[in-house]
């Protein structure tokens, strides 16, 4: 193998597919990233056998085809140190030699024909906006559990009803749902999938870099047998589902709104500014309370840790409903989480009373993206 690159782009697509590749990986060889070259085209592959990346870039003409297996680390952290100046690859011998300028490294390969064959994507089932998709990804997935011992909390389930599809994520302390429009291939196109929550991050960072629409394709079998297929711009990805058979019916937690009894408009920017304030003296599970008063359009926030360790803040707000006070107790970084991805200057919070969900809503939404928090009893 033997071809010229410009260095960015070498350093994008092993930065890229080096990102999905295990630090502690089963199998030497699945550390490794495999270069492929043809008279117009370098593509790099990696597997773990639960996710696979794939991305091409054109190269220069007058190169010599050619198959490589060396450790993605290493490459991913060469080519982004390199300078910025056209690198050379050669394959020679056991070892691929990079030049760049004066910069020289020389990489030992690994036994290409051990390096296991990606899988075929999935059925193209529709196409998505890069930007919009990102978005909702951004907005469900900090709501995915971090347990890994309840896999199925560890995802966002994706629902397919006709046009519009759906993107649900709970780790039982608090839920995400964020709907959105997408182009089926089929009209009236049904579908659902439990795709691990890191993943589909990691799609939605570095596909929706370009503005090709990303084209969704989806497989379903047996348990755990499901797989995912993302492409955009000359890169796809798969993974495979997470077994999402008896996820829960997780969207009857949000409340009737005819049993919201207090409604609240707070500026988000100014009161995730208040919280992060007040929540340097809370302990770890200690919540921030917030408490609204008939009449005032004021918010008082209050978090405490020892006796000794307290912080109070009273805080403008446009509006509040309720025809009582309420003091709801919320844990600090989940109401942040809920606030700083609203993508709106202004956050709609509606309570039922301060021991059942609350529903954080952007102000003036159509009711496609809602978050629910569970509060935190609170003894006063």
């Amino acid at each position: 193998m033997k071809t010229r690159i410009p260095r960015d782009d070498l350093a994008d697509i092993a930065g890229w597919v080096a990102r999905s590749i295990p630090q502690r990986p089963s199998v030497p060889v699945l550390a490794g990233i495999k270069l492929t070259c043809d008279a117009t085209t370098l593509t790099a592959e990696g597997f773990d056998y639960e996710v696979s990346t794939q991305a091409s870039v054109a190269v220069g003409e007058g190169g010599e085809p050619g198959t490589v297996l060396v450790s993605a680390r290493l490459l991913a952290e060469i080519s982004k140190a390199l300078p910025n100046k056209p690198v050379d690859l050669t394959a020679i011998g056991v070892h691929l030699e990079l030049v760049c300028g004066s910069a020289r490294f020389t990489l030992p390969t690994m036994p290409v024909e051990d390096f296991p064959t990606l899988p075929d994507m999935p059925q193209p089932v529709g196409t998505i906006d890069t930007a919009l998709f990102a978005q909702a990804v951004t907005q469900t997935a900090i709501a995915a559990s971090r347990d890994e011992t309840l896999p199925m909390m560890t995802g966002v389930r994706i629902e397919l009803d006709g046009d519009t599809m759906s993107l649900l994520a709970t780790d039982r302390y608090r839920l995400v749902v964020r709907e959105l429009a997408w182009k089926p291939e089929a009209e009236g196109a049904t579908g659902q999938a439990l795709i691990p929550a890191k993943t589909l991050a990691e799609v939605a960072k570095t596909l929706a870099v370009g503005s090709d629409p990303i084209t969704l394709a989806l497989s379903t079998g047996t348990a755990g047998e499901g797989m995912i297929g993302f492409e955009a711009g000359g890169r796809r990805m798969t993974s495979r589902l997470l077994d999402g058979a008896n996820y829960p019916p997780v969207r009857s937690l949000f409340p009737d709104k005819d049993k919201v009894t207090a409604t609240a408009i707070i500026p988000a920017g100014s009161l995730a500014e208040v919280v992060k304030r007040v929540a340097i003296v809370a302990e770890r599970t200690t919540p921030v309370l917030l408490t609204f008063t008939p009449g005032e359009n004021a918010l008082i926030v209050e978090a405490g840790g020892t006796e000794e360790a307290r912080a109070s803040e009273a805080m403008p707000i446009n509006s509040y409903s309720g025809e009582q006070p309420i003091t709801v107790g919320f844990n600090p970084q989940y109401l942040l989480d809920g606030l700083t991805n609203l993508d709106s200057h202004d956050a709609v919070l509606s309570m039922v009373d301060p021991y059942k969900p609350a529903v954080i809503t952007p102000a003036g939404g159509d009711g496609s993206h809602r978050y629910l928090i569970m509060p935190i009893r609170v003894s006063r």
